[in-house]
């Protein structure tokens, strides 16, 4: 964290309690409800579900967050494969065991399955999801939500045939206290018009599963092989486009790129890096890369999983990742700084009381801050206002470093299950979820096809076979 000199206190003050109330109370369904919902919420009875494909992406899921969560109750576990049921019991040790299947049909059979968790290979999402809906469930799916043209059109058909079953992909970011304060930054004008934003996943990492019986190799290594597989698109891509997305309230027009098998060429057929550029309406662009043979990233900060997002506006930018826990900084734009241009004030909710001076050199930017509390307000006593103060300072002075209340993934899956307690809205629904799909196909088809290509063409792609 980067030090933030000369604060002053009175400043810090002021500009603080305009930012009003937490983060977290102002996202539907978490904190800041009203007391008789939160009774009620208590109260009501977990959600029976069941959890199918628990793989790695779906054994995390489970083994570190739905285990924990009390909203839900698993009784029924399903996969093909014998030795990712047994790990995923295992995670149940000491609780009652939920039933085990290979067949995904017979856990949607089952009169008290209210919903159930699809984590499978991509292929198989929307099959699942399809028989799902119509046995009557509520349904989380993993990103990317569906991986064909003919499958948008058919979710959405099925959607509106089933208007009240709820629809969640697996976009944790739409979750996260970083990016809603990012989104509220951006909302504000801080940062000016957004041109341009840089997005950037990348790994050294050849992805591939050992396997011993040659048999189970498309079993287990799905991901490199595109008749199973959106590969970086889907993979890592589509967690970033929907930020774009978000950030710029926006869907894209068009996307041109190149992908290329330069690499790992062990047999696979997934691209190992992809460079692609979406454009927006009004301008705004994406610009995205991700490869597998080394993790460095551009960006002023801690590299952590090689992952980040850089929103770049007319005054000022934003850098955010989700990976390992969390962070965000805030920059002015270095240029207005030399020129001597006063702040807006707009950025005045955000610096918390550093001076124009702070931001010039080189590197140093503002914390994101999730949940900041108003200090003006008459219900913040002296030593609590006092306190606030301490570790915003400390949080400027790179002493101690802001954190999620909670893990981004832990709220969207019990978010999930107290909208299907209550009847609520998912921020990550099927809308997002679909336009996700997209912006993920269009990418890969116009690495194939070598051109430019509209996102408009989704309309008649696949239309005959939904």
């Amino acid at each position: 964290m980067h030090s933030i000199k000369r604060v002053n206190r009175r400043s810090f003050v002021k500009s603080a309690s305009a930012v009003g109330t937490t983060v977290a109370a102002s996202l539907p369904g978490v904190q800041g409800a009203a007391p008789n919902i939160i009774s009620a919420k208590a109260a009501a009875e977990p959600v029976n579900y069941g959890f199918i494909g628990p793989g790695s992406r779906g054994g995390r899921l489970l083994k570190r967050h739905l285990v924990n969560i009390d909203a839900g109750r698993c009784v029924a576990l399903c996969d093909i494969y014998e030795k990712n049921l047994n790990r995923a019991l295992k995670v149940f040790k000491g609780k009652k065991l939920p039933d085990a299947y290979s067949d995904y049909r017979k856990v949607l059979d089952r009169q008290d399955i209210q919903a159930v968790f699809i984590t499978t290979p991509l292929f198989l999402h929307y099959p699942i999801m399809k028989d799902a809906l119509e046995a009557g469930k509520h349904v989380f799916c993993e990103k990317s939500l569906v991986f064909r043209p003919e499958e948008v059109h058919g979710l959405r058909k099925l959607h509106k045939k089933y208007p009240n079953r709820i629809i969640q992909v697996g976009l944790q970011r739409r979750y996260s206290d970083f990016y809603a304060t990012a989104k509220k930054i951006i909302d504000s004008g801080a940062i000016g018009e957004i041109t341009h934003i840089h997005a950037q996943w990348h790994r050294n990492t050849n992805w591939r599963r050992k396997v011993k019986n040659e048999k189970l190799e498309d079993q287990l290594n799905w991901r490199l092989y595109k008749k199973y597989s959106g590969g970086l698109c889907a993979e890592l891509m589509s967690h970033q486009v929907d930020v774009a997305d978000w950030m710029l309230d926006a869907k894209p027009k068009s996307v041109m790129g190149v992908g290329g098998l330069d690499y790992w060429k062990d047999g696979r057929d997934i691209y190992d890096n992809i460079q692609l550029i979406f454009e927006y309406p009004n301008g705004p662009k994406l610009l995205y890369s991700s490869i597998m043979t080394n993790r460095h990233i551009e960006g002023r900060r801690v590299p952590g999983d090689g992952c980040r997002e850089i929103i770049m506006g007319t005054d000022g930018a934003i850098e955010i990742t989700l990976i390992p826990y969390g962070d965000g900084m805030w920059f002015r734009d270095p240029m207005k700084v030399r020129m001597g241009e006063p702040k807006k004030d707009t950025e005045e909710e955000w610096v918390a009381g550093a001076t124009v001076a702070d931001t010039l050199e080189q590197g140093d930017g503002l914390p994101i801050v999730p949940g900041l509390r108003d200090l003006n307000s008459p219900d913040v006593g002296f030593v609590e206002k006092e306190i606030e103060f301490a570790k915003r300072w400390l949080y400027q002075k790179g002493i101690m470093v802001p954190s999620e209340d909670r893990d981004p993934e832990y709220k969207e899956l019990e978010r999930f299950l107290s909208d299907v307690q209550h009847g609520g809205h998912p921020n990550a629904d099927i809308e997002v979820g679909l336009q996700d799909s997209i912006a993920v196909m269009l990418a890969q088809k116009c690495m194939e096809e070598e051109r430019k290509v509209n996102f408009s063409e989704i309309e008649n792609m696949g239309q005959a076979a939904s």
